[in-house]
């Protein structure tokens, strides 16, 4: 069985921040991510705004992701793309699943850096038949910049964050109509850039303090109906796509079955928005590197320290 210093799960922006800073600080990692390359989310997010803190100047998010990839393949990491970890052990062995079969390696320490998945329409109290034309934010944004698919062309989204804004902005310069983006909260989420270059600049409706209720249509979506959250008014609004943009969680299903008495093991540490979901990928490098590098000094702080506990997962 092949053993490492440090095995980290997940080739976002956080892990191959984490495990280019470790393997540079001279410890033997191993990078897994079950995807068949590196980059995370970036590779999908061809907008510029990423970098400043980092490089010094805005890039697009797989230039980001490239320079991220560059610095990893250097640091002498063994990266270990197509490959999922199914499970953590006590131990501190892990078992894997790529294109070599199943199989378990050793580590000493682990940093998680899974990131988040996206809350759907399914978990939110909306009725409806679920017609086509339903998509969260994340998932239109993939089909779109990696599958170069038309996912509709009247489109009401849900939620008003940094994710909503930016594919508000997409669509309308893609030449779609964006009828209106739909904010439970009395005032749009987001970063204030966004909500300038997006909002602002590209004039989308908001409906505050309103949430999409039901989802009209059979096969594909008709419309939806608009519930003011005030008054209880319900309004149809017609639209051939549903984007949802209600929020991410961080993705620690391998950490769960690992907490005993409210704390996991002071070996695993989390990083990145696995950790809690940051505004800034920049942020998320910055914190990620730091924390590679103290796995490979074998420094780490307790979890009373760095507050991971069993109730947060």
């Amino acid at each position: 069985m092949e053993a490492f210093d440090l095995l980290v799960v997940g080739g976002g922006a956080a892990g191959m921040a984490a495990a280019a800073a470790a393997a540079e600080s001279g410890a033997s990692v191993a990078l897994a991510e079950r995807e068949p390359g590196l980059g995370g989310i970036l590779r999908q997010c061809v907008h510029r705004g990423f970098g400043r803190a980092v490089f010094g100047e805005e890039v697009s998010g797989p230039e980001f992701a490239s320079r991220l990839i560059a610095r990893v393949l250097a640091s002498g990491a063994r990266v270990l793309t197509g490959t999922a970890v199914t499970k953590l052990e006590r131990d501190r062995t892990a078992m894997l699943s790529g294109p070599a079969g199943y199989f378990r390696i050793g580590f000493s320490r682990c940093i998680l850096a899974a990131g988040c998945y996206e809350r759907t329409a399914a978990s939110l109290p909306v009725a409806g038949t679920r017609p086509a034309g339903v998509f969260t934010a994340g998932t239109a944004q993939a089909m779109i910049n990696l599958g170069h698919y038309c996912i509709g062309s009247r489109i009401v989204i849900l939620g008003s964050g940094d994710v909503g804004q930016i594919m508000a902005r997409q669509f309308v310069r893609m030449g779609k109509q964006v009828v209106c983006l739909v904010e439970q909260r009395s005032a749009p989420g987001g970063l204030a850039r966004n909500r300038r270059d997006c909002l602002e600049a590209c004039r989308i409706p908001v409906r505050l303090r309103a949430t999409v209720d039901e989802i009209l249509g059979a096969g594909r979506v008709s419309g939806v109906m608009v519930r003011e959250l005030d008054t209880g008014r319900r309004t149809p609004v017609e639209c051939d796509t549903l984007v949802t943009a209600v929020g991410l969680i961080p993705d620690r299903a391998l950490c769960r079955p690992l907490a005993e008495d409210g704390r996991l093991p002071d070996w695993l540490r989390l990083g990145g928005n696995c950790d809690f979901v940051h505004d800034m990928v920049d942020n998320v490098v910055k914190e990620a590197a730091a924390l590679g590098a103290e796995a490979a000094k074998g420094n780490e702080r307790s979890n009373g320290e760095n507050g991971s506990r069993a109730d947060a997962f």
